[in-house]
């Protein structure tokens, strides 16, 4: 019986070892530079260091670059000249240099700024991947779409490419943690809700589909999404996030809710009252929210607004030690 005491021990104490030796093994490998990083286009960029001086050409993913700690030193700004709300008082704190309004790419900038890491989109109005040959003349380049995933698989790519795997594993489990929580608390609404672009007549308006960013947010705390049909589509350019429809297309959907996206609840107020989709469900039954003004793109700091947004509304008194700062 000692022997076998024993000898569970010493099997203990190697095992021990053995998962010592391995998260070694997996940190060093973390740090080893150079490293390749696979871009959006199927090229390949080599990080000969980890960057101390990252400059990003896209406004929308340097929210995901703040959010994982990376040392941002300069981004480009909206089409207006400005950082996105949720993260700019972050931006000035870490003293981000504003650069290029969206779309204007200024060679000259990037020269003077001296980046060890140049981030570029690969698509939208903040992308400069037309320039990519002259950017990558200055400092390695890399190239990411964050149209087609999570702000945390961004974040997962991000951290590969910055050498920051650990913050950006810890950021998305500490977020994704909390968005459990808050689901166990929310009393929502019964029946399916939908997530819409509204812009009124005359023009092309927007319906999330299930792979959204928006709509992976909302049914991670419980939200059930009507998907908008297919045959809705307007235009023959598709996208993966939103189905762009012809604003009639409005009147045929079913959900009991409807939540719109860049909207407070003030700004829903014109949707609630459109007079041709006053026969909608969600409009029935008044249960039309706004998701608030910086849900347009979906990162770490503008999933918290939202997600605060959907505790103040559906939860009760007690759950509101959840909201987040």
């Amino acid at each position: 019986m000692r022997i076998n005491i024993t000898m569970k021990n010493i099997f203990i104490l190697l095992s021990m070892i053995l998962g010592c030796l391995f998260s070694g093994l997996v940190s060093a490998q973390q740090n080893v530079w150079p490293r390749t990083f696979q871009n959006a286009d199927g090229s390949v960029t080599t990080i000969p260091s980890q960057p101390k001086r990252i400059l990003s050409t896209a406004v929308t993913v340097t929210g995901t670059l703040l959010a994982i700690d990376a040392p941002v030193i300069a981004s480009a700004a909206t089409t207006q000249s400005t950082f996105f709300e949720q993260w700019r008082k972050l931006a000035e704190q870490r003293q981000v240099k504003k650069l290029w309004p969206a779309g204007s790419v200024d060679l000259e900038s990037v020269y003077v700024e001296q980046p060890d890491l140049i981030v570029v989109s690969m698509i939208g109005a903040d992308s400069a991947r037309d320039q990519i040959p002259l950017l990558q003349a200055i400092a390695p380049t890399i190239l990411v779409d964050y149209s087609d995933q999570t702000w945390q698989s961004l974040a997962q790519q991000l951290g590969l490419a910055t050498g920051l795997e650990d913050q950006a594993e810890r950021t998305i489990h500490n977020f994704e943690q909390w968005t459990k929580q808050v689901r166990d608390v929310l009393d929502l609404p019964k029946g399916r809700a939908n997530i819409v672009s509204y812009h009124g007549p005359g023009v092309v308006n927007a319906v999330a589909k299930a792979q959204s960013a928006h709509a992976q947010l909302l049914q991670s705390v419980g939200v059930v999404l009507e998907e908008p049909d297919p045959a809705w589509q307007a235009g023959s350019i598709v996208h993966r996030d939103f189905l762009r429809i012809h604003y009639e297309h409005l009147t045929q959907l079913q959900a009991e809710t409807t939540f719109l996206i860049t909207m407070t609840d003030q700004q829903a107020q014109a949707f609630l009252h459109d007079p041709i989709l006053k026969n909608l469900p969600s409009i029935q039954r008044k249960q039309v929210y706004g998701l608030g003004e910086n849900s347009f793109r979906i990162d770490l700091f503008s999933a918290r607004e939202i997600i605060n947004s959907l505790l103040r509304r559906f939860a009760g008194e007690q759950a509101q030690s959840l909201v987040m700062p």
